[in-house]
């Protein structure tokens, strides 16, 4: 069965992060993180702490990702007991209008502290489509059951 509302409540937190990137605010971005949350980009940087996450994002707000947006399509949550999931989503980050296809793929380890949802966790990957149609292509196997 699944809980919907909890869904709801965890899905929201991509909703409100996106909010935060848009404004560009670091402080409110890092608040979505536990206090010693990991956060690994695609390049493979890894940060360690909220502290270390909102520093980060600050800077690349200034510079690389100023005036960007976060495009997202939540792909499954799976809950890990009451006060834990995990969620995996398409993503991007964007200017101007977003993309057809999102190019990375996200895991997100939520928990539940005093009645809040935050991200414990985040890996982000760089999708490869080639790379994956060439592996399909010559070991069909691979291709996961729910794109079969």
């Amino acid at each position: 069965m699944i809980d919907t509302e909890r869904t709801a409540s965890v899905t929201a937190v991509l909703d409100s992060l996106a909010e935060a990137w848009a404004r560009g605010d670091a402080d409110s971005y890092g608040a979505h993180f536990t206090e010693d949350a990991t956060y690994i980009t695609f390049v493979g940087t890894r940060y360690q702490g909220r502290q270390d996450i909102a520093d980060s994002h600050r800077s690349l707000f200034a510079k690389f990702l100023k005036g960007t947006r976060l495009a997202h399509e939540v792909l499954d949550v799976r809950f890990l007991g009451p006060d834990a999931a995990v969620l995996t989503s398409r993503g991007d980050t964007v200017k101007g209008k977003q993309p057809k296809a999102l190019t990375k793929v996200q895991t997100y380890t939520l928990v539940r502290q005093d009645g809040r949802w935050l991200v414990a966790a985040f890996h982000n990957t760089q999708r490869k489509s080639l790379m994956e149609r060439i592996s399909f292509a010559f070991a069909p196997d691979t291709r996961p059951k729910a794109a079969r």
